[in-house]
């Protein structure tokens, strides 16, 4: 199935809750849904049998500058074709429903974002630091991120 197939089919079935799509001429085509409604897309896409998107490859948080987004690379095992979710939302309120329960690989990827961006994972099971100690003050890939001098008494530049 072409990534124009896949779209099509998620702009029927969600409307207004699918933002915008880049499937020209990219190496990995993708989708911008809604933040709130990535839950039920991802759901759709794991259990529908036109697409059987077994596989979360990789979840990955980013900063816009301005926005944090989440970026959720699926594959089907069944059908070998692919396709790259979006969503996008504000730095200061960096809500994203979790898709832990659609696909357990995503538990580890969804903490690691929430570790290093800050992003909250609505309905995660266990949001917590991964990396990073649970006292660490921020999260240390966001672009406005000043690295503290000292942690605990040790110097943290090196």
């Amino acid at each position: 199935m072409t990534a124009q197939e896949i779209y099509d089919v998620i702009k029927v079935q969600y409307g207004e809750a699918v933002l915008e799509a880049k499937l020209e001429n990219v190496i990995d085509p993708s989708i911008k849904i809604q933040p709130e409604r990535i839950h039920d897309v991802a759901a759709f896409l794991m259990n529908d049998e036109r697409f059987q998107f077994d596989y979360l490859s990789c979840l990955s948080g980013v900063d816009y500058k301005g926005k944090l987004g989440v970026v959720y690379h699926l594959y089907s095992m069944t059908f070998k074709h692919k396709i790259v979710l979006k969503v996008e939302v504000p730095t200061e309120t960096p809500n994203v429903q979790s898709v832990e329960s659609i696909w357990k690989t995503a538990n580890w990827h969804e903490r690691e974002a929430f570790d290093m961006y800050g992003i909250n994972f609505v309905n995660h099971p266990d949001q917590r630091r991964i990396l990073l100690p649970d006292d660490w003050v921020g999260h240390p890939l966001r672009k406005d991120y000043q690295t503290p001098e000292f942690y605990n008494g040790m110097k943290v530049p090196y």
